[in-house]
């Protein structure tokens, strides 16, 4: 599989009463296929949040939409475009950071968290020293195991226990 340039594919997801921001590193294959976030089928992404919110497991994209309004969650990932091979986060090269302040500004974010290694990492060598120099309270990001299927080793109760930080 070859090493290719792309620009994320579609804008980030949040409303005016968004509290908590979780970011990826940049979307899968099938998530820039569906023109949408977490889409590959084996990601568990969206049956760890259901269950932490005990709520069903959204289908279509219309009702995950629903499900992270109806929580407050906005998306949206640490890398706006990038050097990549598939859908490998290992493979990101030439990064270049997403620009996280007009859903800061526009959104009552109080909480953000990192979904995966590479997300927490990117997210400290790009977004934390911007934050920082504005004195946001926001500076800091909550590393979360990630949901990918990559992340095999990392049973789903377990990722249900550990992301259930989101109900605050």
């Amino acid at each position: 599989m070859e090493t290719i340039k792309v620009t994320h594919p579609f804008p980030p997801l949040y409303r005016q009463d968004s509290e908590i921001l979780i970011l990826g590193s940049f979307p899968s294959v099938k998530s820039r296929d569906q023109g949408f976030f977490y889409g590959h089928p084996q990601n568990r992404f969206w049956k760890v949040t259901a269950a932490v919110f005990d709520a069903p497991v959204p289908g279509t994209i219309e009702e995950k939409k629903l499900f992270l309004f109806d929580h407050h969650i906005a998306l949206w990932d640490v890398i706006a475009s990038c050097e990549i091979r598939g859908s490998s986060d290992a493979s990101i090269r030439n990064a270049v950071p997403t620009d996280l302040a007009p859903i800061l500004a526009g959104s009552r974010i109080r909480r953000i968290f990192a979904n995966g290694r590479t997300a927490w990492s990117l997210f400290q060598k790009y977004q934390k020293p911007l934050l920082e120099r504005e004195n946001s309270a926001l500076a800091d990001a909550v590393y979360l195991p990630s949901t990918s299927p990559a992340n095999a080793a990392k049973h789903l109760e377990d990722l249900i226990a550990d992301w259930s930080v989101l109900r605050g």
